[in-house]
């Protein structure tokens, strides 16, 4: 169905039922008052555009995809690491200078998907802090994705949050993610995916003929590296976010990162889905207990996203998890990720 007027409101509500202001975002400060939470509200406009672009990109980061590893080298170097990721690919980490921030995932030796939060990134045909009546007025943007490939067909369906802050855009064989921030009315974040990749990840309900491409099954030993992967891309997006907004980066800080990894791992071992855990205690009890020494802590949590993007850009669109991510008081962070549950302590020493 072809989107002619899109009037919903942005929401402040998380992508999945995982991200609540009310519960999953907690700032302890010593009398463990918790911050405020209030709603903010925009317009979606008016979508002019008449059809998806059959053509594929002719500039910008997007041309990367499909191209070989040689060609991503020569384009942008060598990366400063390399993630393990939990779709086959391998996230190759662009990260030495925030306002250039790219993950890149190389797949058999080919580019797969590009995501891109640096401000001075060539993203044509968007643009970092471009605002949404922009591109709501340029690109074709539809609630249905179909897609043939392989003699199998997929049919993705976004609701009113997909289309309001992380709606899709087709530029031919390239799909394009566009994480919105509803709290400036400026694209965030984008992310250029292949056919293959977008219907491994899921991001939207999916209906599909024939046969469904899954994910790769991990080992154990695999399943761990892209955890410690996750907990190095989310630390380094909420220090792109920070510089964005003119904030002091954080600091890693190994003795809160493991603190917020057994909180991650509680929570998924117990199905409770809580700043709480009913043997560790609130977050301060856990902090004391590994003997960190604060003068102020919070804690973002998350579930069940794509990945550490993904989390990352939720958090930003819900208003106590955003208060966290840009508190300039906080001076260190740790980030611990078991299976997809998603931690993120911050503390002021």
């Amino acid at each position: 169905m072809r989107i002619l007027i899109l009037s919903a409101v942005f929401l402040i509500i998380g992508f999945y039922s995982s991200l609540n202001d009310n519960n999953n975002n907690e700032v302890l400060i010593k009398d463990h008052q918790k911050s405020e939470i209030k709603q903010s509200l925009s317009q979606i406009p008016e979508n002019k555009a008449n059809k998806p672009s059959t053509e594929n990109p002719t500039e910008g980061m997007a041309l990367l995809i499909g191209h070989n590893l040689i060609d991503l080298e020569k384009e942008l170097g060598k990366p400063q690491r390399i993630d393990e990721s939990m779709y086959g690919y391998q996230w190759y980490i662009y990260n030495l200078d925030p306002t250039r921030y790219v993950q890149v995932g190389v797949e058999n030796n080919r580019v797969v998907t590009v995501f891109a939060m640096g401000d001075n990134l060539d993203i044509a045909p968007f643009e970092i802090g471009q605002p949404v009546e922009e591109i709501f007025n340029t690109q074709y943007i539809d609630a249905n994705i179909n897609i043939d490939l392989n003699g199998n067909s997929y049919r993705f369906e976004l609701n009113d949050t997909d289309l309001n802050i992380r709606p899709i855009v087709q530029l031919g064989n390239v799909y394009v993610q566009l994480y919105i921030d509803k709290f400036t009315g400026n694209l965030s974040s984008v992310r250029f995916m292949d056919a293959e990749t977008l219907i491994k990840q899921r991001p939207y309900e999916l209906t599909y003929h024939g046969q469904l491409i899954e994910p790769p099954i991990l080992s154990e030993a695999m399943s761990k590296s892209v955890e410690v992967g996750t907990e190095l891309e989310i630390f380094d997006l909420t220090n792109v976010l920070r510089t964005r907004n003119d904030l002091e980066p954080l600091k890693w800080d190994e003795n809160t990162a493991k603190v917020a990894f057994g909180h991650s791992k509680d929570m998924a071992e117990n199905d409770d889905f809580s700043h709480t855990s009913k043997k560790f205690g609130s977050l301060s009890d856990r902090l004391k207990s590994a003997k960190v020494v604060y003068q102020t802590a919070g804690e973002n949590i998350a579930a069940n996203y794509t990945d550490g993007p993904a989390v990352v850009e939720g958090w930003l669109n819900s208003k106590g998890h955003r208060d966290s991510l840009l508190n300039k008081d906080f001076s260190h962070l740790g980030v611990g990720v078991y299976q997809k549950y998603y931690t993120q302590d911050f503390i002021r020493k």
